[in-house]
């Protein structure tokens, strides 16, 4: 197995956590940690700062907007 590294020291995706409202469409978006794409762009690593405590939550990785800095 051979280890893949990432490009940057700055992460390249943001970890949410999801908790759908009822009776809403629209879900609670939590920054739970950060993602970095691997170099060979087959996968990520992954730094949780919490995880979420209710069983209903999502785990969703997505790029920051143009308006938002990575986060750290």
């Amino acid at each position: 197995m051979t280890k893949t590294t990432t490009t940057s020291k700055r992460p390249t995706h943001r970890v949410y956590a999801v908790t759908k409202t009822e009776g809403s469409d629209k879900g609670f978006w939590t920054t739970i940690g950060a993602a970095w794409a691997h170099q060979d762009g087959k996968g990520f690593s992954v730094k949780l700062d919490y995880l979420p405590l209710n069983g209903g939550a999502e785990i969703v990785i997505r790029e920051p907007r143009a308006e938002q800095a990575p986060a750290d």
